[in-house]
């Protein structure tokens, strides 16, 4: 009589897919934990469990990253960008403002040049970041990062549209008389390299005081 009435209602008598386990946090929660994450994107799972415990829901961490990635917030590894303060900022986009009208052939001729430290041994432990897709450099998603601090090597370096040009270890601090002989070591011989138009090139460097 089961399968008679199974089969009037369903129109078939294999087994139906159940209704599954019944959900540890309801939408409500999920809109809380959304709203946690997308305002500290560093917190981690084992911090919004105390919270969401403390508030007396209780679920499990692993839980809170499955809800996270359903939502487009995926665990990842900050990216590292330069120490911005609002004056850099603000020269980058006055900077941006007054080259925007430039043609294609004007920026395949400029060597971008600049130095770079890097650690020789990389850090202990590393935070990760819940970010939906290109957010990826959204200021509370990076990583700020200053040139100084720890072992590590210096490099000057530069690049152009057509590829990489020299690239030179700097030994010891750089000085205003370090830079210039670097620039006279390197700068020419990358644009033979580079093959950019030897009457038309325009060199790029921040404003960094050894540069004066």
């Amino acid at each position: 009589a089961h399968i008679i009435q199974k089969f009037k209602i369903h129109g078939t008598v294999a087994n139906l897919p159940g209704r599954g386990r019944r959900r540890k946090i309801d939408d409500k929660s999920k809109r809380r934990i959304i709203r946690m994450v997308t305002k500290e994107p560093r917190k981690t799972s084992k911090e919004i469990q105390g919270e969401l415990h403390a508030q007396g829901t209780s679920v499990s961490d692993h839980t809170i990253r499955r809800c996270c990635s359903q939502s487009g917030l995926h665990g990842r590894r900050p990216r590292r960008t330069p120490l911005l303060k609002a004056n850099h900022k603000k020269a980058r986009l006055e900077y941006a403002k007054l080259h925007v009208d430039k043609p294609q052939s004007f920026w395949e001729n400029v060597p971008w040049t600049d130095e770079t430290k890097m650690e020789l041994f990389a850090k202990a432990h590393q935070l990760d970041v819940h970010r939906r897709k290109n957010e990826a450099y959204l200021e509370k998603n990076t990583v700020p990062t200053v040139k100084h601090g720890g072992g590590s090597v210096m490099f000057w370096g530069c690049f152009a549209a057509s590829g990489t040009g020299c690239l030179e270890s700097v030994q010891g601090t750089m000085k205003s008389q370090d830079y210039q002989g670097i620039l006279e070591r390197n700068v020419l011989a990358s644009v033979r390299k580079l093959g950019l138009s030897r009457r038309s090139w325009v060199l790029q460097q921040d404003n960094d005081p050894k540069h004066g």
